[in-house]
């Protein structure tokens, strides 16, 4: 479902884009070439700041948001995807957040108000929250951190991490075009 946020703000989506007819996208959203989202995904832009504004929550192009991931920002605080970036299923972005180009989110991960460097792996069941992971990082399954001080016990990506991330990406890619064709069908 495409809608509008109270502000009257309507999602802006690549014609390359799939979107699962049971995912949600509602306001400033701006989504780019041949991303997929994926079923029950809800990416929602509707709240805004002091001053009645709000910055945007953008998927950069070639990214995948899987099923049942949750995309939000408090007080209209901007949500920044990079390219080539797997969310994978029932994780949560919570903005303010940026993350980089070819990173890759784990299943049922959160992200809050933090930057998340490009080429960075966080495995399943992390929280990010309140800091700024350096580019190539690997966060492993499980891990909690809460402030930069926490980062000093996280190593570099290392090779097979960054293989599969770039497989996941690849692959979605490819169910874009896929889902693409059976749209037609209907």
């Amino acid at each position: 479902m495409i809608r509008k946020n109270p502000s009257g703000d309507l999602p802006v989506i690549s014609e390359s884009a799939f979107v699962d007819t049971t995912a949600i996208i509602c306001g400033k959203v701006i989504v780019g070439e041949n991303v997929f989202i994926g079923p029950y995904a809800v990416i929602r832009a509707d709240e805004v700041d002091d001053k009645g504004g709000m910055e945007p929550i953008i998927i950069g192009a070639n990214s995948n948001i899987q099923d049942g991931v949750v995309i939000h920002s408090k007080s209209g605080g901007l949500v920044k995807i990079g390219e080539y970036t797997s969310i994978a299923h029932r994780s949560i972005v919570h903005g303010p957040c940026v993350v980089g180009d070819h990173v890759f989110i784990g299943f049922n991960s959160v992200l809050f108000n933090c930057v998340v460097g490009s080429r960075s792996v966080v495995r399943h069941n992390s929280v990010i929250e309140g800091c700024d992971v350096p580019e190539n990082f690997y966060i492993p399954s499980t891990t909690n951190i809460h402030s930069n001080s926490d980062l000093s016990q996280i190593k570099s990506v290392p090779p097979a991490a960054m293989d599969f991330s770039e497989d996941v990406a690849r692959t979605n890619i490819d169910l874009v075009k896929g889902y693409k064709k059976l749209q037609n069908e209907f």
